[in-house]
């Protein structure tokens, strides 16, 4: 349609209406004449295309009664519409529907059941499919209700032989027809069948990320000392991912950017560095056999500038998640492997027993294999040996007591399962790239600078270490 062309209106059309739009009319039309539903095509602005103007006018649109009746206007043009008093109503569901990518369904003030479903245009929201024509109250009340309105200019007897033609909304129906329209949707979306699932997603990790964040603001009244970040649980976030337990790694890692977004609300430039981080945190969690550190690098640089790119928790939270699911499907936790349960014993007993001096040959026996045989079969399915698994686990347990205890440096070493302090020191700083005393100076590892390739100048230390 050209924009000089005359529309349904009766009214020159201020623009020509989106093609994605005139394609979902033709769309509607069909699934309006299989279902008995009345189905409109609303666009970027939450209004009806002017192509839907004649379809509109009809004894099946509800909204013209209240139109008419509660706010005294006929509807002659599509700015009449304006005038509906549930206006603001379907707007807002349109607009809960487009916030979820995903069907939303809901009634109006005198009972009659709407639903509604997002078109995308390579992820740029374009329109809406509004469909409606089934009633969820008794007749009754709806036509008492629409007699009021009309200031008993129509009888209640009136109103319920008109509103006689709408069926009931079975609640199994409109689910379907709900369901129905959110295909038609998504069919229509250039690219949307992914926006509409990442728009779900992401859905489900605010409503998540949400819940914590109010059970944090009553564990944290107004007024009293936010949490600080909770260097503990990232190290329980990778021992999950090692033992496989992926469930209560994602609620870690939803526990963590809750209290980080609680306690740092005004400032996104350092959640998005603390989400730096974690990205180079969970790299440690790779242990899959042919992984390199060029490789690691290549992937991580990735997620680093996704990170950067993020506009807002929303976005950034999504990149984090997305790295969980892609580590938790690399890292072996012996399902399927062919010492699977010899390994799944050691492992166990390592986890118990790490903070203290343990050999070779005692893991060993616990797995039932000889110390040779067991070094070679952990080397091969853990893609590291034991002393350097042993060393990682106790330099992750050691930067939490840094920080968390008043310890000396012998004694956090000793009860770490170090030799000795000066033992400690080297293989801390091997692993983190800076001396235990500097990291517990300085609270940590922080991200002391995001180069132009957004790769941070800690994050290449630890990986040519």
């Amino acid at each position: 349609m050209r924009e000089e062309e005359i529309t349904g209106t009766g009214e020159p059309a201020a623009k020509s209406t989106h093609s994605v739009l005139v394609k979902a009319y033709k769309l509607i039309s069909a699934y309006a004449q299989a279902t008995g539903s009345m189905v409109c095509v609303h666009d970027q602005n939450y209004m009806p295309i002017p192509e839907m103007f004649s379809d509109i006018i009809s004894e099946k649109n509800i909204c013209l009664y209240c139109t008419k009746y509660r706010r005294g206007t006929i509807v002659n043009k599509l700015q009449d519409l304006h005038a509906n008093p549930c206006n603001d109503l379907h707007i807002n569901a349109m607009k809960e529907a487009t916030n979820h990518g995903n069907s939303y369904t809901y009634t109006c003030e005198l009972g009659f059941v709407f639903w509604t479903s997002p078109i995308y245009l390579n992820g740029v929201f374009v329109g809406s499919l509004l469909g409606t024509g089934y009633i969820a109250k008794d007749l009754t009340e709806a036509s008492k209700l629409l007699s009021r309105y009309s200031r008993n200019e129509i009888s209640e007897e009136e109103f319920r032989s008109k509103l006689s033609d709408f069926p009931r909304g079975d609640p199994e129906k409109i689910k379907a027809l709900e369901e129905l329209l959110r295909i038609c949707a998504e069919s229509l979306s250039s690219g949307g069948a992914d926006y509409h699932e990442t728009s779900r997603r992401r859905a489900g990790q605010q409503e998540r990320l949400s819940s914590r964040i109010e059970e944090l603001k009553i564990q944290y009244p107004a007024g009293s000392e936010a949490p600080g970040y909770p260097f503990d649980k990232e190290q329980s976030l990778l021992a999950a991912l090692r033992r496989g337990e992926n469930e209560a790694a994602g609620e870690l890692l939803n526990d963590i950017m809750a209290t980080l977004v609680f306690s740092n609300k005004n400032d996104f430039r350092y959640i998005q560095f603390r989400a730096v981080e974690l990205v180079v945190l969970l790299s440690r969690a790779d242990i899959n056999p042919g992984h390199t550190d060029k490789s690691l690098l290549v992937t991580n640089n990735y997620y680093i500038k996704q990170i950067q790119e993020s506009k807002n928790v929303e976005e950034l939270t999504d990149v984090l998640y997305s790295i969980l699911d892609r580590k938790a499907g690399q890292i072996l936790s012996f399902q399927g492997v062919r010492h699977a349960f010899a390994l799944r014993k050691a492992e166990r007993y390592i986890l118990e027993n790490f903070s203290r001096k343990i050999s070779l040959q005692e893991i060993a026996g616990i797995s039932g294999l000889s110390a040779p045989y067991f070094s070679t079969i952990f080397k091969e399915e853990r893609g590291e040996n034991l002393s350097k698994y042993l060393n990682r686990l106790r330099v992750e347990k050691s930067s939490r007591m840094l920080l968390n205890t008043d310890l000396s440096l012998s004694e956090i070493a000793s009860a770490c399962g170090f030799e000795d302090q000066s033992w400690f020191s080297k293989i801390f700083k091997t692993h983190m790239g800076i001396s235990p005393g500097k990291y517990r100076s300085q609270g940590g590892v922080t991200v002391s600078e995001i180069s132009e390739n957004n790769v941070s100048k800690d994050y290449l230390n630890k990986l040519n270490q």
